[in-house]
Parts: structure tokens; sequence; C-alpha cells
């Protein structure tokens, strides 16, 4: 008979980094401000998903540029993989951005899925970012967002455990289920959900940046609390 799957964690972290490849350095100039704005990368998201990596064990892929020289968390086809600073280049310039930046992460995290699934351990990946408290004048209300796909059962599940063990470790906790974004928009939790079917649970972990920018003993509770929630999800 055969054995029932096991499961597995890996963490992803797609905008960890506001750095620039050498070689496109001269796109940038004078963009600082937007390089260092949530536009640039998401501030504090790292630091949680190697709080996560720890907390479970897990493997951990880092996407280690800015996503203002190309979106990771994109379809290649969508038209905001290039943001306004590269989004002219010639094709063949943004091909070979494709080639050397794009799809070498992508194609790592989606070999080391196939290959877990394939010595039969389903995948929970959960992809970490971090969002701005206020996004075109407007005062997003909420400390942390759980994105998953509400028709897939194993994501829901998760999410609503999840959901409760933040909220007995975590001092009053604003937790919303697909906010500030939609868990079935465009994306790479996305895009393997169509891979890998039923094997593969991908949620994604949005932390308001206050907690970043705040810092100090706010800053430390959240990692706290995300480690003892994660100790209870895991079984």
């Amino acid at each position: 008979m055969e054995q029932p799957f096991s499961h597995r964690f890996v963490i992803t972290c797609e905008h960890a980094s506001n750095r620039i490849p050498g070689a496109y350095k001269h796109l940038f100039s004078g963009a600082e401000e937007e390089l260092e704005s949530h536009r640039g990368w998401d501030p504090g998201a790292l630091h949680i998903a190697h709080t996560i990596k720890d907390a479970l064990l897990a493997p951990i892929f880092i996407f280690p540029f800015t996503r203002l020289l190309i979106e990771p968390n994109r379809s290649a086809h969508h038209p905001e993989l290039f943001s306004e600073f590269t989004r002219r280049l010639h094709r063949n310039e943004k091909a070979y951005i494709i080639d050397e930046y794009y799809r070498p992460y992508r194609e790592t995290v989606e070999a080391y899925i196939d290959t877990t699934i394939s010595r039969k351990q389903n995948v929970i990946h959960l992809s970490i970012h971090t969002f701005a408290p206020v996004l075109n004048g407007t005062i997003r209300d909420i400390d942390i967002g759980l994105l998953y796909d509400p028709h897939r059962p194993s994501e829901t599940k998760l999410c609503k455990s999840w959901k409760q063990t933040l909220r007995n470790e975590l001092v009053n906790p604003r937790i919303r289920m697909n906010r500030p974004y939609k868990g079935t928009s465009d994306g790479f939790t996305t895009s393997l959900r169509r891979r890998f079917g039923d094997a593969y649970t991908g949620i994604e972990l949005e932390i308001n940046q206050q907690f970043f920018y705040d810092g100090g003993d706010r800053w430390t509770s959240l990692h706290k609390g995300l480690t003892k929630s994660l100790l209870h999800i895991q079984d």
C-alpha cells in the first residue's frame, strides 16, 4: 500500500532587496527615492523570511535584486514585469534580463518543489512580503494579511488555523484574509498552483511595514509571535 504524503515547507522572498546589478545602475541614476521606497523592495521582508526559515528549519530562496529591474512575482507576460526604468529597453536586453535574473530564480524554486513532490512530500510554500502602511493617501488598517486561493481547501484550512494561532500569540493583531491584495492575482504562487496542483499549497504572508519602521519591542514581538504561531501550524 502506498504511503500517504507528508509535507515540507519552503520559504521564498521575492522582494528582499533593492540592489541593482552593476550593468544596470545607470538606468537608476537619480532614482534613490524610488529604490528606497516600497516600490524598490519590501522593507523587513528578508528579516521575517529568515525568522520563519529558522522556526520551520525550511529551505529559503531569495531574489537578490530590486523589483524595479524585473518583477519576480509576476508572470513573464505581465504588463508590469518591467518598471518604468527598464520598460523601454530593447527587447533583446529585456530577454537577457529575463534569462539572467528572472528565470534562474523562479526555475530554482520550481525545481526544488518538483523534486520534493516526486519524493512523496507535499509542499507548503510561504512567500514573504511586506506592504506600505499608506498607499496613495489611503491608510491600510491591517497588520497582517494572509493571501491564498479560497477555492483550495488546503490553503483555506492552513490560513484559518494560522490566523487563530497568530491571534493567540500577538497583542490585538489586525489580521485579514486576502488583504491588502487578493491571493488569486497574478503572482508566483498562482503559477505554481497551476503547475503542481493539489500537492502544492501556496500562501503569501503580508506584514505591514510599520512594524519594521517602528522597530524596537514591536518588531521583536512580531518575530516572536510569528515563531510561536508556526510551531502550531507545522504539525
